[in-house]
């Protein structure tokens, strides 16, 4: 997507580039390799901007990690995830058991790369940690959203429902780490009858 040009503003321009070609190079190697797998050294040899450049943009390397999460987020969870089951059903059940399918299709790409979110917040383990606090927080995000499609969906505990739902996901997501491609459907399966149990304690 090309950049607008403001009247005289070239040197803006080229800044607003810079800017994103550095996020994006962090996006992609933090995405594939963790945070601490990855030196300020990688991010500008793949950016291809000047190191001073890159501070100028992003005080730290922390600065930009949290840059790259929001934009994870922004991505992952809002623009691929949340996108992704609206368009499969209308139906808040079937939107909850669509996640699977979603999963399915990624686990089989080559380009699976597992959750940062997760990946990230076991890196960032102290409690003060600013990057562990915005994956949890991003985590507990996702709960929001299917808890939201819980009580959709007529079920009594919908926060309750979406840390049973979430632990199902992410341990779908571990377990094609291993190699398991089958993961997102192993829990499909344990999710329906999860479903069933739930709206069954609502009537």
């Amino acid at each position: 997507m090309s950049t607008p040009v403001a009247p005289g503003g070239s040197e803006l321009t080229v800044a607003i580039g810079a800017r994103e070609r550095i996020l994006e190079a962090a996006y992609e190697l933090f995405s594939r390799r963790g945070i601490r797998g990855v030196g300020i050294d990688a991010i500008i040899a793949r950016s291809g901007v000047a190191r001073m450049t890159l501070y100028r943009h992003f005080a730290s390397k922390e600065e930009l990690a949290l840059a790259y999460l929001e934009r994870r987020e922004q991505r992952w969870t809002r623009g691929w995830l949340q996108a992704g089951i609206e368009q499969r059903s209308n139906d808040p059940a079937e939107r909850l058991l669509a996640v699977f399918d979603i999963f399915d299709e990624w686990f089989h790409t080559p380009t699976f790369e597992g959750c940062a979110f997760i990946a990230i917040a076991f890196e960032a383990d102290d409690p003060s940690n600013p990057i562990g606090r915005a994956c949890r927080a991003y985590l507990a995000g996702i709960r929001h959203l299917l808890a939201d499609l819980a009580r959709q969906a007529g079920i009594p505990d919908a926060d309750d429902f979406a840390s049973k739902w979430h632990i199902l996901m992410k341990g779908s997501i571990i377990a094609a780490g291993e190699g398991d491609l089958a993961a997102a459907m192993r829990a499909q399966q344990i999710a329906r009858l999860l479903l069933q149990h739930e709206r069954l304690k609502g009537d």
